[in-house]
């Protein structure tokens, strides 16, 4: 494919472009919905570019849109910007997941497109999405009719293999909270209703759940309060916890049981529970196939082999498996080339996600991508066939 060939060149040119974003991001980290330096870098790159911009989209002031090209189809890239707290000996943000990587990959993919867009058939979109590892800005942004446009959407990870098969789990996040009645554990305890004793029962109710759930779910919590003094009756408790399965329709039935034994431990003790999400619920990724080949196919023309088929494996959960459940979406991991073992969200990844190794996979990501997109722009029949299947995907769920 010519188109591509002439893409390779062009990306090797702005090579120096790109890699300044993935630089400045990460030395510049930013909690969720806090990412103001890295949405403004962005956003005047962008704008320099050429890019239509759309600032404080879906009305969060880290999300944007930026647009070139015009028509159909529309091809997403989805950037994220958000840092992980708490690194170092003074407990910094830092980009342990690799952020700083991700958004210099989508960008220099669109910045790359731009300079084919004469000759392409479409519309080159990048959205900046804040908030992946908190709240999950994604999702807000689907309910505003985000994605409602976007026929596919693209993005990549750096992990431990190479893997177009990656799966993430639906999650739920929910806190809950027991009200009692305080009073002095030594002199007057029958007096106290012992909101800590409702809690310590949800604990023990979900640790037997624990056995009869099938091997892909997870139910993790802590005490986020447990009282105030040892002499005191407890009167207030709250935990938070995070609830995770396979799919999202098991992944509700799951959540209701959860639910269930907060309510029994309320009924056995009397203490008043009250429950609610504190983030956004996730879905599961939707993989297909047509995509996968496509990437599969564009990652072994740059030399990337030992590429992960199966969904298989450690995994946790992502907006982006929301966005796969409303427009076809490839999301793609690549391995960095390093003898230490060590994975995303550990402190000693800092040392790797933006050095030259991470260049190197930065580039063949953009390459990569921006394959994916061409061959899509460039075949209606292709783009037919990934949303038929979508849509089959649909239907069976």
């Amino acid at each position: 494919m010519k188109l591509k060939e002439e893409l390779y060149k062009i990306e090797d040119m702005l090579k120096k472009d790109i890699e300044k974003v993935s630089d400045y991001i990460f030395k510049n980290p930013e909690l969720g919905c806090e990412e103001y330096k890295a949405c403004k870098y962005l956003i005047e790159n962008l704008k320099e570019n050429g890019f239509r911009v759309q600032e404080n989209y879906c009305g969060m002031a880290t999300a944007f849109r930026a647009e070139i090209g015009s028509g159909s189809p529309k091809i997403a890239f989805l950037a994220e910007y958000d840092a992980l707290p708490g690194y170092g000996k003074e407990k910094m943000p830092g980009h342990a997941c690799g952020h700083n990587w991700i958004a210099a990959t989508t960008y220099g993919s669109v910045l790359a497109l731009s300079k084919l867009a004469e000759k392409i058939n479409g519309t080159i979109v990048l959205l900046g999405t804040p908030a992946e590892e908190t709240i999950g800005g994604k999702v807000p942004m689907i309910e505003q009719g985000a994605f409602d446009d976007i026929d596919i959407a693209l993005q990549m990870h750096l992990e431990s293999e190479n893997n177009i098969a990656c799966r993430t789990l639906a999650i739920d996040c929910l806190k809950f909270q027991f009200e009692g009645k305080a009073a002095h554990a030594a002199a007057h305890p029958e007096d106290g209703i012992n909101a800590l004793d409702a809690l310590n029962l949800m604990f023990a109710g979900i640790g037997c759940l624990r056995q009869h759930i099938t091997s892909d779910a997870r139910i993790h919590g802590f005490i986020s309060y447990g009282g105030n003094a040892p002499n005191t009756v407890p009167d207030f408790t709250e935990a938070k916890f995070h609830i995770r399965a396979n799919n999202r329709e098991y992944l509700n039935s799951l959540t209701n049981k959860v639910i269930n034994i907060a309510k029994g431990a309320e009924l056995m003790t009397g203490a008043k529970l009250s429950y609610e999400k504190f983030e956004n619920s996730f879905d599961n990724l939707l993989n297909l196939t047509t995509l996968q080949s496509l990437m599969k196919k564009n990652l072994e023309e740059l030399g990337i082999k030992d590429i992960k088929t199966e969904g298989n494996g450690a995994t946790g959960s992502s907006d982006i498996g929301n966005v796969s459940q409303v427009c076809p979406t490839m999301y793609t991991e690549l391995a960095l080339d390093i003898d230490e073992v060590c994975h995303v969200h550990d402190e000693a990844y800092l040392k790797y996600v933006n050095s030259e190794e991470a260049y190197d996979k930065l580039h063949k990501g953009v390459k990569a991508m921006c394959g994916v997109a061409l061959e899509i722009f460039a075949d209606k029949e292709l783009l037919k066939n990934i949303k038929a299947e979508f849509n089959n995907h649909k239907k069976i769920k």
